[in-house]
């Protein structure tokens, strides 16, 4: 236990034969069941991990019939912390590229109850520019940016990062079925949990690379994915949090804001049209292109304002410990 809190730590496991006794060895003491969810390895992970639990009463293993994904096996070891009722699950992958000695600090703000649910940054650590592969930072940067406006907490970074705590309400409250089953989980969850007002709060750590890992994540066909997942993940939030279950004038600047944009585009294109074919710009047209385009832009700000303003009181007990 830690500060009288139980702790169940969710591993999800894919190929990971080389990595997953390091993990297992290095856990703390405090730590009460290490759940590791297998997602159909073709390796020996499993034969591994059961040689484990012959010695380990700790460690408990949950095999997936069908590959799921990195999401989907968070998802499992989840919803065994809940079944179980235990106060905090914590998520630390398989390939031994989460540091054990950095738990107290993942853990304790959930424990001591100044926040729902912390998640490492290691963008702000001083050593990601130098440590972290360079396409990988370039686009966990990108990524990060566009999960601050879908996801509304404009206070956090590194979206991608695994390595997370979650308190007893939040495990009780999240739909984990409907929970997106691949690389965007992280980023899925933060929506859901700001739809649902929960606190989140960003523990800085430096990155841990070169361990013995092996990435199976193919950038540049992840980030498009992500990209398009956050998208809809915006308007399902907006949907959600500010139309279902609360209303806030932000919708009608954001659905004045989009609208004026999409008249833009017409207007571009006509103006366009005749300097191209005629060698003249329709004065009222291009007029109109720009008022569409700036107020457009404007409302649009003004809407992310309101958001952040509106989702400062879930970074209230942030800070960088």
């Amino acid at each position: 236990m830690f500060n009288n809190k139980t702790i169940a730590v969710v591993v999800p496991a894919y190929k990971e034969e080389t990595q997953i006794g390091k993990v297992i060895d290095t856990m703390p003491e405090y730590i009460d069941k290490i759940v590791i969810i297998d997602d159909l390895s073709k390796d020996k992970t499993v034969e591994i991990v059961k040689e484990y639990i012959k010695t380990n009463n700790k460690v408990v293993l949950i095999e997936h019939k069908v590959n799921q994904g990195v999401g989907g096996a968070i998802a499992s070891g989840y919803k065994w912390a809940r079944d179980n009722n235990f106060d905090i699950a914590v998520v630390m992958a398989g390939d031994g590229q989460m540091d054990p000695n950095e738990l107290p600090r993942v853990i304790r703000p959930v424990a001591e109850g100044k926040t729902d649910y912390t998640k490492t940054n290691r963008l702000l650590s001083g050593e990601a520019y130098e440590k972290i592969p360079r396409i990988r930072y370039i686009g966990n940067s990108i990524l990060s940016f566009l999960t601050k406006i879908a996801s509304g907490y404009w206070h956090i970074a590194d979206s991608q990062s695994g390595y997370t705590a979650i308190n007893k309400k939040a495990l009780h409250t999240i739909n984990w079925d409907k929970m997106y089953k691949r690389y965007g989980q992280p980023n899925d969850l933060l929506v859901k949990l700001n739809v649902y007002n929960f606190r989140v709060q960003d523990i800085i750590t430096p990155p841990v690379y070169n361990v013995g890992e092996q990435s199976k994540m193919k950038i540049k066909k992840v980030i498009f994915t992500i990209s398009w997942l956050l998208l809809r993940l915006f308007f399902y939030r907006l949907k959600q949090k500010y139309i279902i279950r609360d209303s806030h004038p932000l919708i009608l600047f954001y659905f004045s804001g989009f609208s004026l944009l999409l008249l833009s585009v017409p207007l571009a294109v006509r103006f366009i049209y005749f300097w191209i074919e005629f060698n003249n710009i329709p004065k009222i047209n291009f007029l109109a292109w720009m008022f569409a385009s700036i107020m457009g832009i404007l409302f649009i700000f003004f809407a992310m304002w309101f958001d952040m303003d509106y989702n400062k009181k879930l970074a209230e007990d942030y800070k960088s410990e």
